[in-house]
This record gives C-alpha cells, sequence and structure tokens, in this order.
C-alpha cells in the first residue's frame, strides 16, 4: 500500500506542477508543449535536436510536434537547419528570441521553494529514487533514456578530452551535461 500512495503522490505533485506551468506558458503566449519544447531544445545536443526526437521524447505523434513547431517557428523562437550529411534531416535550434522566451520561462520557477524546503540529504534520496522509479517505467516500457551525455555508456574521456564512442565524435564540456536520445545507461548507475 505504500507504493501506490507514493504513485498517488506523484501524480498530485504532477497535476500541481502541470497546473503552474499553464499558467506561466499562457502568460508568455504559448501552449504548454510549444513551452516544454523550448526547454527541451535548451538542454538537448545535436543528436536530439530533431522534430522526431521532440516526438519521441515526449511521446507525442510528429503531427502534434510539426504543428508545435510551426507555431514556434513563426513566432521566431526557433530556427530550423538542414544537416549538412543529410539534408532530409532538420536541427532545430532555439533563436535569440527563443533564448529571451527561455530565460522568462525560468523566471516562473515553481520548483525554488520546494526545494529550499527540503534538506539536501532527503531531496538527494528523493531524486535517486525518483530517478530510479523512472528508469524502470521507461525501461519496461521500452523507452530510450535520454539521459544526460556524461552519464553514457558511450561516453568516454582521454587525455582531458570528451567523446562519444557510439558516435564517434568528440565533445565539449557543454555537451557532456547536455540530454542525449542515444543515450545508453550503465547497469546499476542511476546517477
Amino acid at each position: 500500500m505504500q507504493e501506490l500512495s507514493t504513485f498517488k503522490l506523484i501524480d498530485r505533485i504532477s497535476t500541481l506542477v502541470r497546473s503552474e506551468e499553464r499558467k506561466k506558458y499562457t502568460a508568455l503566449g504559448l501552449q504548454p508543449i510549444q513551452g516544454q519544447i523550448i526547454d527541451y531544445l535548451a538542454q538537448c545536443n545535436n543528436m536530439s535536436d530533431t522534430p522526431a526526437a521532440v516526438a519521441e521524447y515526449f511521446g507525442l505523434t510528429k503531427g502534434t510536434v510539426s504543428q508545435s513547431l510551426q507555431v514556434l517557428e513563426r513566432k521566431g523562437y526557433i530556427e530550423k537547419k538542414p544537416n549538412e550529411q543529410d539534408r532530409r534531416i532538420l536541427h532545430l535550434r532555439l533563436s535569440a528570441a527563443g533564448e529571451s522566451v527561455l530565460k522568462e520561462m525560468q523566471a516562473y520557477d515553481i520548483y525554488h521553494a520546494a526545494e529550499q524546503a527540503i534538506p539536501k540529504e532527503q531531496f538527494d534520496a528523493l531524486n535517486q529514487a525518483l530517478l530510479s522509479t523512472l528508469l524502470v517505467l521507461q525501461k519496461s516500457n521500452n523507452l530510450k533514456s535520454f539521459g544526460v551525455c556524461y552519464t553514457c555508456y558511450y561516453f568516454s574521456e582521454l587525455d582531458q578530452h570528451y567523446q562519444c564512442d557510439l558516435m564517434q565524435q568528440p565533445l565539449n564540456q557543454q555537451d557532456a551535461l547536455k540530454i542525449c536520445r542515444e543515450h545508453v545507461l550503465f547497469e546499476g548507475n542511476v546517477g
């Protein structure tokens, strides 16, 4: 029964967070998914900044994502750039206006008060438990983890240089902190 009440608490917290996010995005003239896409694009790497990756990350259809991307492009918040090797692949990035609206979104941070009210040790344990739960749900539903690059099985450091061994690409320090669609978590590693 303890587990059931825990998941009900997570559901209730999620409902409250979504309600506050709707208010935030409405104040900025955005639909929730549009704001979430802006936030995602600010956090993902160049292997994860395609319309297909956005659809996969949010569990939405390509059509739904396409409509949201069109609105964001019309508003001047995102730019599309064809891949140099395969012109059929489009990469998405935030424009200067998109970066500006991202900063406005961050000013509405609803998590700060909760983060300050919980002792660090409890917050760390909570974070670890939630991350473990997320990973179990992703694995049991055969979903990609979209984890941070430096926690990936294929991340390596050699002579103070980072590399993605899967893509055989060098990574800079900023890339190592970004979300990656190709992320593969070490078994037993949840941090």
